[in-house]
């Protein structure tokens, strides 16, 4: 199931994030782009994202297919999607049938089962799933999670050996990098490019302007075709909800440049706390998003909108794809771990209480009950995401 938890609104590349635009402040994720009549050139980036986010998908699903492969387990089918089949490929070997579905919402590996009416094996053949011993079905199972998080490491590891990682330097002041035009920023003389210095943080900036409402602040400005600071007298407007506005976009203010390793060892480090510190910020994101659920519920993503970041990530160039790509490996895993019914975390509690049972099963039909109400709810909730991101794409909103 693809979901992106609310920290999936990281800085993937060098673009201005935050933002506080007529009066709100964004919480760090860029609005979906959309290509919409601009020709191949603005499909691309699309096009680039939804490939990262397919590659992976098949990632996650050949770890479990390969964990069962590779321990002699039968397999029958392995799609990309959910729902009708839009094209299928059965191995004239092994008899899997490879898949693509339409509906987006992820993958799955099936295997051989004796409720199965065309199941072509004994009930009691060793080689199916059921059949196997319990570590055999906990390697299967989390095998996916694994080969997510083995390939957001390689992802890293690739990028800080080639395009290298992106390394922020603050320099003083506020970043302005557009104005909204007829604002009272406009109006008073700010452009695009200049460096608020008269605050030390975007955050402090933006608490000066919403506490001040029709009060006029000095600002100092500095501006690259001007040789002096500029004295800049602002008066923010009121918003509805009383507070004070400019029309401005804000972005703390940095350079970027490039951090590369020089070797292979090096690499292997510096990924390695790359890695960490985006699993750390994933998890605690999935954390926050628990704790504070009826806040944090409006800001899961579904594919569409996962896509729409990647699209606008990817015409930042590859760096940000790279760590696009690692983030929604590490999303993934982390949202398969929850023991939700139809995630590989729901096998997996299962599996735990077959442990803890001391090896004796759950009952079949309570297993397959569990299960199926799992599916249910979250092929609803994927296709809610769906219709609800899709709906929020600015190419879409411009038509209804």
């Amino acid at each position: 199931m693809i979901i992106a938890n609310p920290s999936l609104s990281l800085s993937f590349s060098p673009k201005p994030r935050p933002f506080f635009h007529g009066g709100s402040r964004s919480r760090g994720v860029p609005r979906p782009v959309a290509a919409s009549a601009g020709g191949l050139e603005s499909l691309q980036p699309v096009l680039s994202a939804t490939s990262v986010l397919a590659a992976i998908v098949v990632v996650h699903e050949s770890g479990h297919f390969l964990a069962a492969t590779l321990r002699g387990i039968r397999v029958s089918k392995f799609s990309l999607g959910f729902g009708p089949v839009l094209a299928r490929f059965v191995s004239p070997s092994s008899g899997v049938e490879f898949s693509l579905r339409a509906l987006p919402l992820g993958g799955f590996v099936a295997f051989p089962d004796e409720s199965d009416p065309d199941l072509q094996f004994p009930p009691d053949d060793p080689d199916l799933l059921r059949n196997r011993p319990l570590p055999d079905r906990l390697l299967v199972v989390s095998a996916g999670i694994a080969a997510n998080l083995l390939f957001a490491y390689s992802l890293l590891f690739v990028q800080v050996l080639s395009v290298g990682f992106p390394v922020q330097s603050p320099l003083p002041g506020v970043l302005v990098p557009d104005v909204r035009p007829n604002s009272v920023a406009a109006h008073a003389g700010l452009l695009p490019g200049d460096v608020i210095l008269s605050s030390p943080s975007v955050y402090d900036l933006v608490d000066l302007i919403k506490l001040n409402p029709a009060k006029q602040l000095n600002l100092t400005i500095s501006r690259k075709t001007a040789s002096d600071e500029l004295q800049l007298a602002i008066v923010p407007d009121t918003s509805p909800d009383g507070t004070g506005r400019i029309g401005v976009q804000l972005s703390p203010n940095y350079t970027v440049s490039k951090l590369r390793a020089s070797n292979l060892a090096e690499a292997t480090v510096l990924a390695g706390k790359e890695f960490s510190a985006l699993t750390f910020t994933v998890f605690d994101g999935l954390r926050q998003t628990f704790l504070n659920f009826s806040q944090s519920a409006g800001k899961v993503s579904g594919p569409v909108a996962i896509i729409a970041v990647g699209a606008e990530v990817a015409r930042s160039g590859s760096d940000g794809l790279f760590q696009f790509a690692a983030i929604i490996n590490i999303n993934l895993a982390a949202i398969n771990l929850l023991p939700l019914p139809a995630l590989d975390g729901g096998s997996l509690a299962l599996l735990l209480v077959e442990a803890a049972r001391g090896g004796r099963r759950i009952p079949r039909e309570v297993e397959q009950r569990i299960m199926s109400s799992g599916v249910l709810l979250v092929l609803m909730l994927g296709l809610f995401l769906i219709v609800r991101d899709t709906l929020n794409l600015d190419f879409i909103k411009e038509m209804l």
